[in-house]
C-alpha cells in the first residue's frame, strides 16, 4: 500500500508474503505505477525494512537502503507508536478496505495475478472517485500537486539482491547457496562479501572483485543428495 502526501493518490496490490523480496517488489511496482519516485519514503517500522527502530536514528535494512539509493530517494521511517507520521497511508488503507476489499469479499481467485488484476480495476475507480469536500479526485490532484515534484524513474528498475559473507577456501572457491564459485587465488583464506541476485553473484572486499553468472537450483545426484557444482 502506498499513498502520496498531497493528493492521496493510492497504489495497492496483493503479495504472496511479507518477506523482503515481496515487500521491496511492491515498492518497485508502486514507483512504476506512479511513473516516478517521491523524494522521501515514510514507511512503518517492520523488521523487514527497518533493522532497528529509533525515534532519531533508525537503522534501515541494507537491501532497502540499496533500493532507495537506486531510485535517488531517502527513507525516513515513521517514529515508533506515532501513526500520525504516516497518516496519509493509514487513511488510504481504510479507504482501500472499504472500496476494494469489501467489493471483492465474495470473489474467489485461483492465482495472485487474477487477484491483482481485480484490485487494479477497482484501484482505478478509487483514484477517479471525486473528493467529498474538495474539487477533483486523487488522479487530478496527483497530476497537479505531486507529479511535478517527484523524481524520474531510473533507466532500469531495481533488481532484488541479497548479501552474505563467505570465506575463500584453499581451492580458491567460496560457497554461496550450496554452489561454489572461483575467486582469485590471492584471496585464499580471506572473508569476502557476496552480493547475489537471481542471475549473478558478485564478490566484493572494499572493491568489486568479479561477477559470476548465478547457478540455479541445487543440484542433486540420483539418490537425492546435494552435489556442489563449481564455477
Amino acid at each position: 500500500m502506498a499513498a502520496w502526501g498531497a493528493s492521496n493518490y493510492t497504489y495497492a496490490e496483493a503479495t504472496g508474503s511479507q518477506q523482503l523480496a515481496d515487500w521491496l517488489g511492491s515498492r518497485v511496482r508502486a514507483f512504476e505505477f506512479f511513473g516516478g519516485v517521491p523524494q522521501i519514503l515514510v514507511p512503518d517500522n517492520p523488521q523487514t525494512g527497518v533493522t532497528r527502530a529509533d525515534r532519531y536514528e533508525p537503522e534501515i535494512n541494507r537491501i532497502y537502503q540499496e533500493l532507495a539509493e537506486h531510485y535517488g530517494t531517502v527513507v525516513i521511517p515513521a517514529r515508533p507508536y506515532k501513526p500520525r507520521d504516516k497518516a496519509k497511508v493509514e487513511a488510504a488503507v481504510l479507504v482501500a478496505e472499504r472500496w476494494i476489499l469489501a467489493r471483492l469479499r465474495h470473489c474467489r481467485f485461483f492465482a495472485l495475478e487474477e487477484l491483482n488484476a481485480a484490485i487494479g480495476e477497482l484501484l482505478g475507480d478509487l483514484n477517479a472517485r471525486p473528493f467529498a469536500k474538495l474539487p477533483g479526485d486523487r488522479l487530478s490532484a496527483f497530476a497537479q500537486l505531486d507529479a511535478p515534484a517527484m523524481r524520474p524513474l531510473p533507466r532500469t528498475p531495481y533488481v532484488f539482491a541479497q548479501w552474505t559473507r563467505a570465506k575463500v577456501g584453499d581451492d580458491y572457491h567460496c560457497e554461496v547457496d550450496f554452489h561454489y564459485y572461483s575467486i582469485p587465488h590471492a584471496l585464499v583464506g580471506h572473508a569476502i562479501e557476496v552480493r547475489y541476485t537471481a542471475h549473478c553473484a558478485s564478490k566484493l572486499t572494499s572493491l568489486r572483485i568479479l561477477c559470476h553468472r548465478r547457478l540455479g537450483r541445487r543440484a542433486t545426484d540420483t539418490f537425492g543428495r546435494i552435489r556442489h557444482p563449481i564455477v
